[in-house]
C-alpha cells in the first residue's frame, strides 16, 4: 500500500475570516485564496484551508490509489464516514483513532 500523507489541513469555523485573520496575526500565514466558503493559507510545507460549517476538527488528505476501494476496507475495519461528496471530490473518514482524513486520489 503505497499511500501518502499530502500537504493539505483542513478545518471547519463558522467565522472562516476571523478564524484566517488569527492565523495571519499569530503565526505568520498568509491568506492566499478567498472563497465565499474556504478560505486559503499556503505555505511552504503545508496548505490550511478554512471552511464553512461547524467544527469536524482537523483533516489531514491522504492519498491512495482507489478512493472507493480504500473507504470500503478502512470502514470494514472500524472506521466511520463523516463525509462522502464524490462530486467535489471529498470523502472524510474517522478511523478508530479519531484522525480525520480525506481520501484522495
Amino acid at each position: 500500500m503505497a499511500n501518502r500523507f499530502g500537504t493539505d489541513v483542513l478545518i471547519q469555523a463558522e467565522d472562516p475570516k476571523g478564524v484566517a485573520a488569527w492565523y495571519v496575526n499569530h503565526l505568520g500565514f498568509e491568506i492566499t485564496g478567498e472563497e465565499p466558503e474556504m478560505i486559503s493559507l499556503h505555505g511552504e510545507h503545508i496548505n490550511l484551508f478554512i471552511e464553512r460549517g461547524p467544527a469536524l476538527g482537523p483533516v489531514f488528505e491522504v492519498s491512495v490509489g482507489d478512493v472507493e476501494e480504500a473507504k470500503l476496507r478502512l470502514v470494514n475495519n472500524g472506521c466511520k464516514v463523516v463525509k462522502d461528496e464524490p462530486d467535489f471530490p471529498r470523502c472524510y473518514v474517522r478511523d478508530p483513532f479519531g484522525l480525520i482524513y480525506n481520501l484522495t486520489k
